[in-house]
């Protein structure tokens, strides 16, 4: 993965960053993201200052990924609750097969 040289606008300013060819796509939109929630905070806030405005939205940034990641945690464990109950039921499934199976076997001996 060779990175390469691509120049990205935010804000109204132009940034030179290195970036593999495969990811410069995301590197575009992120970009885009960036530069719209800047606007989005100039507006709503009337903040001129640039860098407070960046100070602003990368804690905003910062607060969702901390959300989604609460979200992630909670629907894993979810998810492992939900498997190992799974497994349980199968568990004693098989086992009443197994005493099944015996009782027929024994029966028929």
């Amino acid at each position: 993965m060779s990175a390469q040289p691509v120049d990205i606008q935010i804000f109204g300013r132009t940034f030179k960053v290195n970036c593999p060819l495969e990811q410069q796509d995301a590197l575009h939109m992120a970009a885009e993201d960036l530069s719209q929630r800047l606007q989005d905070l100039k507006v709503r806030t009337r903040v001129s200052n640039t860098e407070q405005l960046v100070f602003i939205a990368a804690l905003n940034v910062c607060h969702e990924l901390a959300e989604e990641r609460l979200k992630t945690r909670d629907y894993a464990a979810n998810m492992e609750q939900r498997i190992r109950l799974l497994q349980q039921t199968i568990e004693q499934a098989l086992l009443k097969q197994n005493r099944v199976s015996e009782r027929q076997d024994s029966e028929e001996a």
